[in-house]
């Protein structure tokens, strides 16, 4: 149902390196980088399913209150690396690792990207 999400940023040198250790604990990589974009993946087929970019309309990135994208991880250790290479590269805590309400196994971490982006990390997976 989704093809994929987007998410603005300030400056696209920093985001991507971001990103990049961020979503490599997940075992999610860089596919594209052209232009004022860069795409992660791959998804369905191959395509890029989660790009960081700086805003077409030449305008700042800003954030949505209530706004979180969330990446699946393969286990609960991988929740806890992206969770700490996040604070590790400038990333702002907005709630360690651990298990929450949402499911009996349901394992998860938030944090806010460079540019206040509020993203999570979680699995489903028992320990």
């Amino acid at each position: 149902m989704i093809s994929h999400t987007m998410l603005g940023t300030n400056d696209l040198e920093k985001a991507t390196a971001f990103y990049d250790r961020v979503l490599g604990e997940l075992g999610c990589a860089r596919v594209r980088k052209f232009g004022n974009s860069a795409a992660y993946g791959p998804g369905k087929d191959g395509t890029p399913v989660f790009w960081v970019c700086k805003p077409y309309d030449g305008k700042s990135a800003s954030v949505g209150n209530g706004t979180h994208v969330a990446f699946m991880a393969p286990d609960r250790a991988s929740v806890d690396r992206f969770h700490a290479a996040a604070l590790v590269l400038g990333g702002k805590d907005e709630g360690a690792p651990g298990l929450r309400e949402y499911g009996p196994h349901y394992y998860g971490a938030y944090v806010r990207d460079l540019d206040g982006n509020k993203i999570q990390a979680c699995c489903f997976n028992p320990e």
